[in-house]
């Protein structure tokens, strides 16, 4: 077989518009395992907002890997290892929540298996707190109450709002940490290096598997990394116009199941 591996987004990508795993993108990636496909999971979200979704494909069973926080950790599903991890550094998180305030947005982090914001009120905390099918726990100051190492900050808000929040972050802490858009309203602050295309990378060369012998399948702005890193890029119809700009496959869908699509006609 010409590819030997296929990664893929979640939102907007592999789930639908409920957020779920069609019976058809379940049984046509279950076909790929079984023809020896390594299946990625590659997200910004957190592990936890993952793990579900490797449940579903029966991932700790038949194998695959997890990419959480857009590669921050990288998890052998078969195993439960931790492969790879990188976090914030601490004196960043401070200019993070500050910058947040000043803007009139909200950050937010994780704390166990909950989204962790100033807010427990505001549309899009609740957005990410969905998206991980998951609670808010709500805290009076972020700054405080992070005194742990977390992978990721998520800025949510007003595109227009969060564009001056980009800006200062990314003055200030030039080779420290990263902060690029997933959806106009997500706001995504990782460690310097840390993108889907780097961890693939470094995944990939553990498997012995070539970037070319990848198929990635996205649709979000911070899929276009991993699009342009891969062999083959398969891109939803219902992505971004200029995600679609990098795209070798214009796939159908998310509620078209789009991912079943591409593995149908490109790998099995």
């Amino acid at each position: 077989m010409k590819y030997k591996a296929i990664a893929l987004d979640l939102d907007g990508t592999l789930t639908n518009s409920h957020k779920k795993v069609s019976e058809k993108n379940k049984e046509v990636i279950s076909k790929a395992i079984e023809e020896g496909i390594k299946v990625i999971l590659a997200s910004g979200r957190p592990l936890f907002g993952i793990t579900p979704v490797a449940d579903i494909l029966e991932l700790e069973k038949k194998g695959g890997y997890i990419l959480a926080y857009n590669g921050g950790n990288i998890v052998d599903c078969m195993t439960g290892e931790l492969i790879y991890s990188r976090f914030i550094p601490q004196e960043c998180v401070h200019d993070i929540c500050s910058e947040s305030e000043n803007n009139d947005v909200y950050a937010i982090t994780y704390y166990k298996d909950k989204v962790l914001s100033q807010s427990d009120e505001d549309e899009y905390v609740k957005k990410e707190a969905i998206c991980n099918s998951t609670t808010i726990k709500k805290v009076d100051d972020l700054r405080k109450f992070v005194d742990y190492p977390v992978e990721k900050f998520l800025v949510v808000g007003e595109h227009e709002k969060l564009l001056p929040v980009q800006k200062a972050l990314l003055d200030k802490h030039e080779g420290v940490i990263n902060a690029f858009f997933s959806e106009s309203y997500f706001l995504e602050v990782v460690p310097a290096g840390v993108a889907k295309d780097a961890s693939l990378d470094k995944l990939l060369t553990m498997l012995d598997i070539t970037s070319e012998e990848l198929v990635a399948c996205g649709d979000g702005m911070n899929d276009i990394p991993m699009l342009k890193y891969a062999g083959l890029a398969a891109v939803m119809e219902n992505a971004y116009p200029e995600v679609k700009k990098y795209a070798d496959v214009n796939a159908p869908s998310n509620d078209d199941c789009g991912v079943a699509y591409v593995i149908d006609n490109y790998i099995l």
